[in-house]
């Protein structure tokens, strides 16, 4: 019996030794707990605070400091955050217009962050948060046949949101490291969220990183980008859905309460208003080099899905900007064209285009511009959403849709419209657009054909900009389509090609993907459940001595 023990026991190890390989438990985080505070602080524009804070626009939450608010992404109500005011430079910006870019990050971050960062932190912070981008002006403006372009992806991820998360998994590492915590960061994607946010957050110290993208939606350069990184703290998964599919897993994520406080969740994604900071540096910056005597009018042209980019425009206007117009540019996924042209917001099924990063049924940041449109009203707003998640329908009145054109106007790019843009501009011009800066383009040439004055009047106190807002090699289809040639890959895409990747292929189900969270989080020894090839070797390698061990021994007994 002793000799049948002792062959038996090696195999008895194997349980064990599977469960510390690739299912370590005791794993525990600690949540940010939001205090209450009794003192609240009103909004009217213009007023000045010692403590900028933050509160939902759903209204149930208020009071938030700014570290709170980046860490919280969705409201516990469901709403999202926005500041009790939005701060009044007018009287101010004009004395930026020769600051470089991160210098003005740093003067549009100071207000909303008051004195919870001190300033030569923030101001280290936003320095090397620009200092990986190509372009020595960050954001430079090209001007091609008459249209001012502003390029944004001179950037790691050659992607426009590389300036915004490129600060944020710096600002995300300043508060955990100070305050010794954990965040798992939960995001999804229709493109270059995914890329940008991993290629800010890969190896920052306590944060793990989850991205959820649509099979099949992403470009392949794009999926390439993403899956590429084997930082052992970020996580990629192939949802089998559609990216409102994606972003509906996240949603029910961060409303889980339980859960989003045990694995301490944060947001990546536009949720965040971090996010949304950070992009209004590059309104400032190039309305400073359009008219470096502040002495002209701007409007701006932006290709939008989710309502983000936009946002910040708008937010910029509001500080103070001189912006005349924002132009809504969408493809054909087109529910907030319809809502600037006729005042309804109703949700539709996502249609596959050659611009994915605008393939969105629903714009989650969108609920921020109507809370202003509404007056800030909490009340009106939470039913006007809870009626939208019951029908999918939501419609403002003939006067609020009029407010609402006074600073935005709107055209959508079909598809054949995308592909004759980036074919024309190529031919006349030697320029190529991503298919999403072609819909861009293609909406300033649309109003201007309808005679709106807006858009037409390129004087000498009014300038048109385009935001471009994705490098057009991450999206050879198209190009090679509208030019006849694939793209030329910048060296850090091409590096991307023939590199290992790792990811998860999993089906458009939140039950899935927190499972996958819960044994994926590293446990309080450190220990991870990443299937990598090291790791398969490694459980090769062990089960095979153990099972010649066995024998050997079995042998002597």
């Amino acid at each position: 019996s002793g000799g049948a023990i002792a062959r038996v026991a090696p195999a008895l190890l194997l349980p064990a030794v599977g469960q510390a390989l690739f299912f370590p438990t005791g794993r525990s985080l600690a949540g940010f707990g939001l205090r209450h505070r009794s003192h609240t602080s009103r909004s009217s524009r213009g007023q000045t605070q010692e403590k900028m804070l933050f509160r939902s626009t759903r209204g149930a939450f208020l009071d938030m400091t700014f570290e709170e608010a980046v860490f919280e992404g969705l409201a516990q109500d469901g709403g999202l955050l926005v500041p009790h005011f939005i701060p009044d430079l007018s009287g101010e910006y004009k004395k930026w217009k020769n600051l470089s870019f991160d210098e003005l990050a740093f003067e549009i971050a100071k207000p909303f962050v008051g004195e919870e960062i001190p300033h030569d932190d923030l101001r280290d912070l936003m320095r090397r948060s620009y200092s990986t981008f190509s372009d020595k002006e960050v954001v430079p403006t090209r001007t091609v046949g008459g249209l001012a372009i502003m390029e944004l992806f001179h950037g790691p991820t050659y992607a426009f949101k590389d300036v915004a998360l490129q600060a944020l998994g710096n600002l995300f590492e300043y508060f955990l490291t100070r305050s010794n915590k954990r965040i798992t960061v939960v995001g999804a994607t229709s493109g270059d969220t995914g890329s940008a946010a991993i290629y800010g957050l890969r190896g920052k110290k306590n944060v793990e990183c989850f991205i959820l993208f649509p099979e099949g939606r992403v470009s392949p350069i794009q999926q390439m980008q993403m899956t590429s990184v084997l930082d052992p703290n970020v996580h990629n998964v192939a949802v089998q859905g559609t990216f409102d599919d994606c972003q509906d897993i996240v949603k029910a994520l961060f409303r889980d309460l339980k859960f989003k406080k045990q694995y301490s969740l944060g947001a990546v994604n536009s949720i965040n208003i971090a996010r949304i900071m950070f992009q209004i540096t590059y309104y400032f910056y190039t309305y400073f080099k359009a008219f470096p005597n502040c002495d002209g009018e701007m409007s701006f042209s932006v290709p939008t899905g989710n309502f983000g980019d936009i946002l910040a425009g708008y937010y910029a206007k509001r500080m103070g900007l001189p912006v005349r117009h924002l132009v809504v540019a969408t493809n054909s996924n087109d529910i907030l064209d319809r809502f600037f042209t006729t005042g309804q917001y109703n949700k539709y099924p996502v249609v596959q285009t050659f611009s994915p990063s605008m393939d969105i049924g629903i714009s989650s940041n969108f609920e921020r511009y109507l809370f202003y449109l509404f007056g800030e009203d909490s009340t009106t707003l939470k039913g006007m959403m809870d009626e939208f998640n019951r029908t999918g329908k939501l419609e403002v009145s003939p006067q609020l849709l009029a407010t609402a054109k006074r600073d935005f106007l709107s055209a959508c790019c079909s598809e054949q419209d995308t592909i004759d843009t980036i074919a024309s501009f190529h031919k006349q011009h030697g320029y190529t657009l991503d298919p999403h800066t072609a819909c861009g383009v293609r909406a300033v040439q649309a109003l201007e054909a309808k005679q709106v004055s807006q858009c037409s009047d390129q004087t000498k106190k009014h300038k048109m900009v385009v935001l471009s807002t994705a490098h057009p090699a991450k999206f050879s289809m198209a190009v090679s389509k509208a030019t006849g040639a694939p793209p030329t890959l910048p060296a850090g895409l091409a590096a991307c090609q023939d590199a290992e990747v790792r990811f998860q292929v999993m089906p458009a189900s939140t039950p899935a993907i927190k499972g996958y969270i819960e044994t994926t989080i590293p446990d309080f020894t450190g220990q991870r459940n990443i299937y990598t090839t090291t790791h398969l070797l490694t459980a090769t390698t062990v089960v095979a001595a153990v099972f010649v061990a066995g024998v050997l021994v079995g042998k002597h007994v």
